[in-house]
């Protein structure tokens, strides 16, 4: 696998040079057009917004996060599965049932003692959603797209995470091709854990890299 694009701390990054698939930047208005059209398919008796509400909670809170934090547990407790994941996470990811749109091709990044991963979709907002659910509103929006590649360790700070200076941050953009998954480093002190109670210490936040592990997952970024 290539680079795909990755930026270090310096601010300069390379050229976002894949097609996305999408144009929109302007995530408010586009927000905007997606509520009047629920509103019009609701009137007219074509969707059941109950449903939809239902649909959206299950890749917002539960289907999702949870199954990148089981990805993320697993890789821990498991060697093997950890070297098959940053082989090829797309089939790693998949050998434990978590497949579909958006999934289909995963890039797994490790943070280390030397290395942060932290990642972005500069143009738009492509995200695994097999593993992290749909993308939070902060992860849309402009100030995030392009603060996180001119100032990633400004934008971490904002999350609490301070990182030492000797710690290198790699920012990686998603596109419509490639979407990223970043491994946290494990807790000191979580040796006796079980995989089940260390999936409970992994949040959607510390998977993107804005966040480390360990964090309670009601405390994520929700700005």
């Amino acid at each position: 696998m290539s680079s795909d694009h990755p930026h270090d701390d310096s601010g300069h990054g390379d050229e976002h040079a894949h097609d996305h698939g999408h144009e929109h930047s302007e995530l408010g208005e586009m927000d905007l057009r997606v509520r009047a059209l629920e509103s019009v398919l609701a009137q007219k008796g074509y969707i059941d917004p109950a449903a939809l509400d239902v649909l959206i909670d299950t890749y917002q809170t539960r289907v999702g996060p949870r199954n990148g934090a089981r990805v993320v547990a697993r890789a821990w407790v498991d060697p093997a599965f950890r070297q098959w994941l940053l082989a090829d996470a797309t089939a790693a990811i998949a050998s434990l049932g978590y497949t579909g749109r958006q999934g289909e091709h995963i890039v797994a990044v490790e943070n280390t003692d030397d290395t942060h991963h932290m990642v972005v979709c500069t143009l738009c907002s492509c995200y695994p959603w097999p593993v992290l659910g749909l993308p939070p509103t902060w992860y849309k929006s402009a100030p995030y797209r392009s603060r996180a590649v001119k100032d990633p360790r400004g934008v971490l700070a904002d999350f609490g995470t301070v990182l030492p200076e000797a710690t290198r941050i790699r920012v990686w953009d998603s596109t419509a091709e490639v979407r990223y998954l970043v491994i946290p480093q494990r807790p000191a002190g979580t040796e006796g854990l079980s995989e089940e109670q260390l999936a409970d210490l992994v949040s959607r936040d510390s998977m993107i890299g804005t966040r480390l592990a360990g964090a309670p997952v009601e405390q994520e970024h929700t700005a």
